[in-house]
């Protein structure tokens, strides 16, 4: 975003509002990690230690979460830069 049309204070403000909103996102994606995996790995509630299937599970879920993660902002990028470059080439014509 271009935040040179604003004046330093509304600059600091929008970068302040830019970062918690960062902050938020990733505090949701790693909620849904977590649950995501505890569900689908943990079940054994008579020792407070993972078992070593539960590990394995946990850690692979985990993988799998965040390749899948990135994969999606990889594409999502793609796409952002297509669309910018269309929206630029119609805007020159």
């Amino acid at each position: 975003m271009d935040f040179s049309k604003l004046n330093a204070a509304e600059q600091a403000h929008m970068t302040k509002y830019i970062e918690k909103k960062q902050m938020h996102d990733f505090m949701n994606l790693y909620a849904g990690l977590v649950e995501r995996c505890f569900t689908s790995c943990c079940s054994d509630f008579t020792s407070k230690a993972l078992s070593g299937k539960e590990e394995t599970c946990v850690m692979n879920c985990a993988d799998k979460f965040l390749k899948h993660t990135e994969r999606v902002g990889a594409r999502f990028a793609e796409h952002n830069a297509e669309t910018m470059n269309e929206a630029a080439s119609s805007f020159k014509q």
